[in-house]
């Protein structure tokens, strides 16, 4: 495999949902929003085993008709170009687009581009929970609807209201006027295990009640997309249309609700994303009783702990969730956490990844106090937290991406002038007036403003020096201030 293609840096990620919104008659299919059996080797010593496979068919009878079509219609604000040529179904790179954009030029003459609503309309799948009517579904399918159909199987359709929806979890709740309805019986996400059968049922391209099976390629997988989801992986065909549908196991439990696809076309590629139906419930509950769903926060901005970061804190291994930046009388600042900080555990669950941070607390209420294991100048200390309510003011992920380099650390530093200490909020720095070498190359700049190297505070430039010397692992991390943004850059010196 081409190993260049398959890289963070060259493969475009699109989320592609199932409900993704096309312009009315821009065409007869909804366009994407972009995001076998085991075999047993013959033994000459021994007869090989019988492999038998699940039933989906079973499955499918039976549990077919409590997953509903959903169709979805609303409006959306274009500009004089884009409505022109969206509500024709043109392509901004077909001939025709230049033609609609000169003819809403005649039509205002000023050249001044207004914005207008242009009708739109969307699709995508369900699944009913309760006989009353209360059906699940992904927020991003009903988002901005204005009406919601909801289509059984036995072709009845009901006008549904939409209870309230969860953009941080991509979990929407709606009722329909009806009774006695089929339900889905609701699994486990815990007792899942990766390489199980898993099917889904959805409606991808409206093309209704369609079946598709694969595997669970694997479980806790976090998404560049800040939210607050453990996603199952598997490669389980999903199109758009199936986003809101069930991924149900091999006893017709529902497991996940299918919501995005990883691709560079915008079409399924054999990576597919479902929500947990742990954290589906939990929101449908909150939503249900108060109209709302409420996350908790804490008020920091971490990123990935990677090789180089685990051996400039003295880690055992590359896990955790480095703080980079703290929110000043936020939650984390009063539990005591401090940049360089690496969460390791939160009320006793591992903190692998940076993404399991913001999952594992935007699924706890606010007010709650939890205990969390933080690794700080190479020991363990725990610290308690009570955690905010993340609508006052949602946690940022930061995202570091450096290349590493070899050499010297290759920084001109010069002590930060009073002013300087002011326009920059910081006590203590240092001014980088020049980066080469294994700095530039991880991304360093001039104009940067050294804050910490290693966790401790670059109070001077004989202090850098002092800890670059020492260090045995011949890596550091930079604590980097940019304007309003602080990380954690790592940087081979050796």
């Amino acid at each position: 495999m081409n190993s260049r293609l398959t890289s963070p840096r060259a493969l475009a990620i699109a989320l592609a949902s199932a409900g993704v919104i096309g312009a009315v008659g821009a065409g007869a299919y909804t366009s994407a929003r972009a995001v076998g059996a085991p075999t047993t080797n013959a033994v000459a010593t021994a007869p090989a085993a019988m492999v038998t496979l699940p039933d989906f068919s079973t499955i499918t009878s039976r549990d077919g008709p409590a997953v509903v079509n959903i169709s979805v219609t609303g409006t959306m604000k274009a500009s004089d170009d884009e409505a022109a040529a969206e509500i024709q179904g043109v392509d901004p790179d077909d001939p025709m687009f230049q033609f609609f954009r000169r003819f809403q030029g005649q039509m205002n003459p000023r050249g001044q581009q207004q914005q207008r609503e242009v009708p739109v309309r969307a699709q995508g799948s369900g699944f009913i929970v309760d006989p009353s009517g209360i059906i699940i579904t992904n927020a991003h399918v009903v988002k901005d609807a204005k009406e919601v159909t909801v289509k059984l199987t036995d072709r009845r359709e009901y006008r549904a209201k939409v209870l309230g929806a969860d953009a941080k979890t991509d979990i929407a709740v709606l009722k329909i006027d009806a009774k006695n309805l089929p339900v889905l019986a609701l699994g486990n996400t815990k007792d899942l295990k990766v390489g199980e059968w898993v099917l889904a049922i959805g409606s991808p391209f409206g093309f209704e009640n369609t079946v598709t099976a694969g595997v669970v390629s694997a479980k806790g997988r976090s998404l560049p997309d800040d939210s607050y989801v453990p996603f199952i992986q598997t490669d389980v065909a999903v199109n758009p249309g199936n986003s809101g549908g069930p991924l149900l196991n091999t006893r017709g439990e529902v497991v996940g609700i299918n919501s995005q696809i990883y691709s560079r076309s915008g079409g399924y590629q054999g990576v597919s994303f479902a929500i947990p139906i742990d954290v589906a419930i939990q929101v449908k509950d909150q939503i249900v009783a108060t109209g709302k769903a409420q996350h908790a926060r804490l008020g920091i901005a971490v990123q990935e702990v990677n090789q180089a970061f685990a051996d400039s804190f003295k880690l055992d291994k590359p896990e955790g969730a480095l703080v980079s930046n703290i929110e000043k009388g936020g939650p984390g600042d009063k539990a005591g956490l401090k940049a360089g900080d690496v969460i390791r555990k939160v009320d006793g669950q591992p903190i692998v990844s940076s993404g399991d941070l913001p999952a594992v607390i935007g699924q706890q209420a606010p007010g709650k106090k939890v205990k969390l294991e933080v690794w700080r100048q190479g020991e363990r200390q725990e610290l308690q937290a009570k955690l905010g309510d993340a609508s006052d003011k949602p946690a940022k992920v930061a995202k570091a991406d450096a290349d590493v380099g070899q050499g010297k650390l290759g920084l001109a530093l010069r002590p930060l002038q009073p002013q300087e200490k002011r326009e920059a909020s910081v006590d203590n720095g240092l001014l980088i007036e020049d980066a080469a070498g294994p700095s530039a190359q991880a991304g360093v700049q001039a104009g940067d403003v050294l804050l910490a190297i290693n966790g401790t505070p670059a109070q001077s430039v004989e202090q850098v020096r002092e800890v670059v010397a020492k260090a045995s692992n011949k890596s550091v991390a930079l604590l980097i201030q940019r304007g309003e943004d602080k990380i954690f850059v790592p940087v081979r010196i050796g």
